[in-house]
């Protein structure tokens, strides 16, 4: 799965759970709560006061560390 700004929150946790970890390190504490997971990961940097890049950059670095 790739992961974009544009894939919904409730996919990406499905695809790997260890994307939680980095949301919540990042400052997104309400992982898994019922209307974030219907939010873009841009929507819900947004709503947080996030930068989207480089939180999808985080992201990225971990799902590639993991192949």
């Amino acid at each position: 799965m790739e992961i974009t700004k544009e894939t919904i929150m409730g996919d990406m946790l499905q695809y790997d759970g260890g994307i939680a970890y980095i949301l919540m390190q990042s400052g997104m504490h309400c992982v898994g709560c019922p209307s974030s997971i219907g939010e873009s990961l841009e929507e819900a940097c947004m709503v947080h006061g996030l930068d989207p890049d480089a939180v999808l950059k985080d992201i990225n670095e971990y799902l590639a560390s993991k192949k």
